[in-house]
């Protein structure tokens, strides 16, 4: 099927829900660390406490990818999960910031991952269903510039609410501050809205052959069918994503250190905070909130970059330039001592994000076999979560026993996986520069060579 151009409202209008999904994501990243060690965590259990995060990935992003790629309803293919998982995100955001003990919170955490997964696997299946070649990337371009635009709110949220809005109150000790549950609450609403919107804006294409379809649908039918085409699908993963698989792995474990450890690292050793419930604690978290409100803007804005950057010195070299200006980010927190020269720090993860959240996947979407796009970016996403359920698992053990919980030890680990990420992309296979150099060939040589 030749698919139409779009317009730009139209791709904004396909990609507007992951608006609301990273603001789930924002509001997650910049507060659970805090919310754990408000609750009572120490530094060595945090590890361990985010691992419902991509364990929850790994299990329900192949399956929902694989279950997408089957169904057709009313609401088409990936709209039926944006929807389901919209609802029960918001459920889980509404209930997050209400939680009074620490397994509660890590509980919650465990439903509120299930329910994004379930809606933003699908996403990024949706743009390579309805945009051709030549816009995918514009097409991810144009989520990494809502992921920014969401994120900044969300991270910077609670402290707007603080010190824009006065809306402070007194915490007791071993609760959540008042300004993180409404973040949360307003995160709810922001959620199942922009979903919404592209639920009511965006049709999806019917299968060209409606009975072939429903006669692989039946074939593929149980769970024995669906686990064994997942398995089929990764034993024949195309070379190009087994190469950015490697680069994947190394650029999320430096992203999962940061996660962990940065928002715990400014409250505690930028502000000097001696505990949680020191008034230094919060303005730290809040200002760590600041800061990924500030790498957030820069990948909205650095996000209409890309697509030119990509179409003038290819997406390889656009990626790793990109995870190099994230890895000097990371590794210059090591010596800065006061709160405004991390927003500059910030600018250079920034830059890495926005590539990160389409660069991989606009490489990608060339060399994934027609009908099969949903299930291989379900197996593509276990690359984002395998590393961070390793760090999950055994990062604790390199806090206590190696960096002595020192949270800015960890921060530049994350810095040099980003390094190690970008020397990893140049070994990629892009199915487009291929293209490219073939086209480049007398045509003689070029029909050899295909």
């Amino acid at each position: 099927m030749e698919k139409p151009q779009r317009t730009f409202w139209q791709i904004w209008n396909l990609s507007f829900g992951f608006f609301g999904i990273q603001f789930g994501w924002g509001l997650q990243m910049a507060n659970m660390s805090a919310i754990y060690e408000y609750l009572g965590a120490r530094a060595d259990q945090i590890p361990i406490l985010w691992l419902a995060a991509p364990l929850t990935g790994l299990l329900v992003q192949p399956i929902v990818g694989q279950a997408s790629d089957r169904t057709w309803g009313p609401l088409g293919r990936r709209r039926p999960y944006f929807l389901a998982g919209a609802i029960l995100s918001s459920m889980a955001l509404i209930l997050m910031p209400r939680c009074s003990a620490l397994w509660m919170a890590a509980g919650l955490l465990w439903i509120l991952d299930a329910s994004i997964n379930i809606s933003m696997q699908p996403f990024r299946a949706f743009v390579s269903d309805l945009l051709p070649e030549s816009q995918c990337t514009r097409g991810f371009a144009m989520q990494s510039l809502l992921i920014g635009l969401s994120t900044v709110i969300a991270s910077a949220l609670p402290y707007l609410l603080t010190n824009v809005f006065h809306l402070t109150q007194t915490r007791a000790a071993g609760t959540i501050p008042f300004t993180v549950r409404l973040s949360f609450y307003v995160g709810a609403a922001a959620f199942l809205g922009a979903v919404l919107w592209t639920v009511f804006t965006t049709k999806e294409y019917p299968p060209e052959n409606m009975a072939e379809f429903r006669k692989q649908k039946a074939e593929r039918a149980g769970i024995a069918a669906g686990a064994r085409e997942i398995l089929a699908s990764v034993r024949q993963m195309p070379r190009t994503m087994r190469q950015l698989a490697w680069v994947q792995i190394s650029t999320w474990l430096g992203l999962f250190c940061m996660w962990l450890y940065f928002p715990v690292a400014v409250a505690r050793n930028v502000f000097g905070a001696a505990d949680t419930n020191s008034p230094l604690y919060s303005a730290g978290a809040e200002w760590a909130g600041v800061c990924f409100g500030m790498y957030s803007l820069v990948c909205f804005g650095f996000s209409f970059l890309l697509p030119v950057l990509a179409r003038k010195y290819g997406r390889k070299a656009t990626h790793a330039l990109c995870l190099i200006c994230g890895g000097l980010g990371l590794l210059s927190v090591a010596v800065i001592h006061s709160k405004f020269p991390l927003l500059l720090s910030m600018t250079g993860i920034g830059i890495a994000w926005a590539s990160t959240l389409s660069m991989p996947y606009s490489i990608l979407s060339g060399s994934l076999p027609e009908g099969k796009t949903g299930v291989y970016m379900g197996i593509f996403n276990s690359f984002v979560v395998i590393p961070e359920i390793v760090a999950s698992l055994g990062f604790g053990w390199i806090m206590n026993h190696l960096l002595n919980n020192n949270r800015i030890s960890a921060v530049v680990a994350g810095g040099i996986f980003f390094m190690l990420a970008a020397a990893l992309t140049h070994r990629v296979e892009d199915v487009e520069d291929l293209q490219q150099a073939v086209g480049a060939l007398p045509r003689n040589v070029a029909a050899t060579k295909s």
